[in-house]
């Protein structure tokens, strides 16, 4: 399993270039278009200029807030700028539906990723958002986190998930202080709740298999929901720019520098505070430092990084 989540953070790496630095090619007609941008979007990088027309990315202001999370599937949007006759200069500008490909859609192998996503929505229940990342369960209640039939705290108990666990005879070195998590897949989002499905038995996967108890605990491996603020995972390597977060699911977003647990930039050495929602490939997470945006590529490997 650990091998086809390492594939899987290849691919992503392979599918998309990093996302280079807003300034190392922004076009001198950017910062005057800054003021025309309409109330309630946020400007993301000014990714081409034809002529007299310049064309920035931008995102609802509302993309990184886990009440009302952006979508990889929706429609996007542009700012058409007009400028002026020596083309440094914005003089109006219109918000449009944005309809050529963005630099997360121009890669044969990420656009192959991205259909093939979309399609399994029609699997999951109406209204979840499609996502596809690793994660793990934070919750350390000795009976365990629920694993519910719907997204609500109302709805009927399905199964559970162990807290951390820790063999009690000769257990691997590598056994994380707090115990071994219980790891999963996210197949979607709703509402502040994560689909689950997969989840594996605490530790199972890093223990001499002839040493892992029979008895140690066995969660829930069936599809179920479980609420976002008991989940958690550690940064992969998505192939985008690091250092930061994005305001929005998309490599020409708004990028925002963010911090790692112990300081410094955040990269695959680690994970976020908090996991917030997701979708696609994408992860809405708050850094350690406080900073809340989206993060391509989230795993559950406790033992490495996910580069």
């Amino acid at each position: 399993m650990r091998v086809l989540r390492l594939i899987a953070a290849t691919i992503l790496c392979v599918a998309a270039p990093a996302a280079g630095r807003a300034d190392d090619t922004e076009p001198a007609w950017r910062v005057s278009a800054l003021a025309l941008v309409p109330a309630g979007h946020v400007a993301g990088a000014a990714y081409r200029t034809d002529g007299s027309i310049g064309y920035l990315a931008v995102y609802p202001s509302t993309s990184n807030d886990p009440k009302s999370p952006a979508s990889l599937f929706a429609v996007r949007q542009e700012l058409t700028v007009t400028l002026a006759p020596d083309g440094k200069r914005a003089v109006s500008a219109e918000l449009k539906p944005r309809t050529e490909p963005g630099p997360d859609d121009d890669d044969i192998a990420s656009a192959k990723l991205h259909a093939d996503l979309a399609a399994k929505s029609a699997t999951l229940p109406g209204g979840t958002e499609p996502c596809d990342l690793g994660a793990w369960s934070i919750d350390k209640d000795p009976n365990g986190l629920n694993v519910r039939a719907e997204p609500s705290v109302k709805a009927r108990v399905i199964g559970t998930l162990p807290p951390p666990y820790r063999l009690k005879l000769g257990g691997s070195e590598n056994t994380p202080d707090g115990g071994w998590l219980t790891e999963f897949r996210i197949i979607g989002f709703r509402d502040g709740w994560f689909l689950i499905e997969g989840a594996k038995p605490p530790g199972k996967d890093y223990e001499d298999e002839t040493k892992y108890p029979r008895n140690a605990p066995k969660p829930y491996a069936g599809r179920g929901w479980v609420a976002a603020n008991k989940v958690g995972a550690a940064y992969a390597n998505g192939g985008t720019r690091m250092g930061g977060l994005f305001q929005a699911p998309f490599v020409d977003a708004r990028w925002m520098p963010a911090q790692r647990e112990l300081g410094g930039p955040i990269d695959t050495d680690g994970g976020p505070k908090r996991l917030l929602a997701c979708s696609g490939f994408w992860g809405l997470v708050e850094s350690q430092d406080g900073v809340r945006g989206w993060w391509r590529g989230l795993c559950s490997n406790q033992v490495t990084n996910c580069s």
